[in-house]
């Protein structure tokens, strides 16, 4: 506090002291791995899925934001660096951790968001809708809830307006859909627009999972899935996807972006460079197929494919190897004969200066000896 006290913050563009606590946020959950993963998304996923909710609405006043899965919030507080109207957006979070909501508190207070736009609350997302009173709909909602967590999945959901209208619960060991329906349900009718990070299963998952992934893309909520790189998230190293789900579409098609080999390779994690990010935004623009990148399926082709929407099934990023002429072929055989005669023949040598302790010892190395007819 006394170093901080000595620095002029008032001189300086841009929001230093809310910069530094998410940045410590941040190096704490690079650190600390799986336990600080589950409050803090990486800022270039948080970029992206803060881009994709406000593209061509930056300069909406009073744009909603909500995200049922806040963990510290630095979700949610993207939107002050990607809206043109950063004061007038409002923030809607709910988290289930009360350590972790209070850092979302912090988090929003050390951003300067005006009490008025905080609209927090320290709850269970699955168990207990919320909110529960105006506004119940926004313009965006951001999640990254926990992988395949756990939940109750109790008969009585099936009359919940959240789940009901799907006829099926996500299973009682993998709470993933339960999240993305909570989620679309309190998605703007008109122009909203959802991004959640999930685990790749969700995209071809059958039984339960695949009953409510039917009847999503058959009202055309499923807008884009796009495939991130592994080992980009402080709390698993596995690969994950970003789904963007929409309620006014007029069409049923889904654009498949495979983002998997968009990184550089870290220390500890793989990293997303601007550059990385600007290519898979520029890809969702302009929403056409992009060799080995990008490929825009008809609601007829998802058909054929039995609603599975696994990344591979619709962009073919295979790499046909190159085939060596036979000469060289022949060469490297030849060259590998020779070898395996020079190894065979120092064997032989070492194998002949032993000798066996006893005359049991002696006759059993003879044999093999013999055995290796050398």
């Amino acid at each position: 506090m006394k170093e901080l006290a000595d620095l002029d913050l008032a001189g300086h563009a841009g929001d230093m002291l809310g910069d530094a606590y998410e940045y410590l946020i941040g190096q704490f959950a690079s650190d600390s791995g799986k336990k600080a993963g589950e409050f803090y998304t990486p800022q270039p996923v948080a970029k992206l899925m803060t881009r994709i909710a406000l593209q061509g609405r930056e300069d909406r006043q009073g744009f909603s934001l909500y995200d049922p899965t806040m963990g510290s919030g630095s979700l949610l507080l993207n939107a002050k660096k990607y809206s043109n109207q950063p004061n007038t957006v409002t923030y809607y979070g709910q988290e289930l951790n009360t350590s972790t909501y209070n850092l979302a508190r912090m988090n929003m207070i050390l951003h300067a968001v005006p009490v008025e736009n905080q609209h927090l609350n320290n709850g269970d997302t699955l168990d207990a809708d919320w909110p529960d009173e105006e506004p119940t709909n926004f313009d965006g909602v951001l999640m990254n809830p926990p992988y395949s967590a756990k939940w109750s999945a109790d008969s009585g959901f099936l009359e919940d307006p959240r789940f009901s209208p799907y006829g099926k619960l996500a299973p009682k060991s993998k709470a993933d859909f339960a999240f993305l329906l909570h989620g679309f349900y309190h998605l703007k009718q008109d122009g909203g627009v959802m991004a959640i990070v999930l685990p790749h299963g969700v995209l071809f998952r059958g039984n339960a999972e695949g009953q409510i992934r039917q009847h999503l893309l058959e009202e055309g909520a499923i807008d884009t899935v796009i495939g991130l790189p592994a080992n980009i998230f402080f709390n698993t190293s596995i690969p994950t996807t970003v789904i963007i789900l929409k309620k006014d579409r007029t069409n049923r098609d889904v654009y498949f972006i495979d983002a998997s080999k968009e990184f550089d390779k870290g220390k500890n994690q793989n990293i997303m460079t601007d550059s990385h990010i600007e290519k898979i935004l520029d890809a969702y623009t302009q929403r056409r197929d992009m060799d080995k990148f990008a490929h825009l399926a008809s609601f007829e082709e998802i058909v054929e494919n039995d609603y599975n929407l696994n990344i591979p099934r619709y962009v073919d990023t295979f790499e046909e190897e190159a085939v060596a002429p036979l000469p060289d072929i022949m060469a490297d055989i030849s060259k590998t004969n020779q070898t395996i005669t020079e190894k065979s023949a120092q064997l032989e040598n070492l194998l002949k200066d032993l000798r066996g302790t006893t005359p049991e010892a002696q006759a059993e190395l003879d044999e093999f000896l013999k055995g290796l007819k050398l």
